[in-house]
């Protein structure tokens, strides 16, 4: 891990800082030799061509991944969690769902889209 994922992950605000690293721990568990940088400004992990990034964000922290495919499962299983077009926006009163979560990493890293 870079000395600017660290930092990223250190400067996290205390109110999101255990879901931040509940998901950064959740992806390396997953795929321990994933490579991890900075990429648009959020720590993104990387297996082949595939990937998926964690963002800490205003009022929510948000788990990208390159396109709506890859979280369509998750929006039907988990209504009440907020999602954009390629991304989930968990806050910190929600009850994450661990596996569905799980599943989308698993699904954006291994079935990665080309224009991506």
């Amino acid at each position: 891990m870079s000395t600017e994922v660290a930092a990223y992950l250190a400067a996290v605000p205390q109110d999101r800082k255990a879901l931040v690293n509940a998901l950064h721990e959740m992806v390396l568990r997953l795929y321990p030799g994933a490579h991890v940088d900075m990429h648009y400004r959020m720590p993104t992990y990387r297996v082949g061509d595939g990937w998926v990034a964690i963002a800490n964000q205003k009022r929510y922290v948000s788990l990208y991944t390159c396109g709506y495919d890859h979280i369509r499962r998750f929006k039907a299983r988990c209504p009440g969690i907020r999602t954009g077009k390629g991304c989930i926006n968990l806050r910190t009163g929600d009850d994450i769902p661990w596996p569905e979560l799980e599943s989308v990493v698993r699904h954006a890293i291994d079935h990665p889209k080309p224009q991506c």
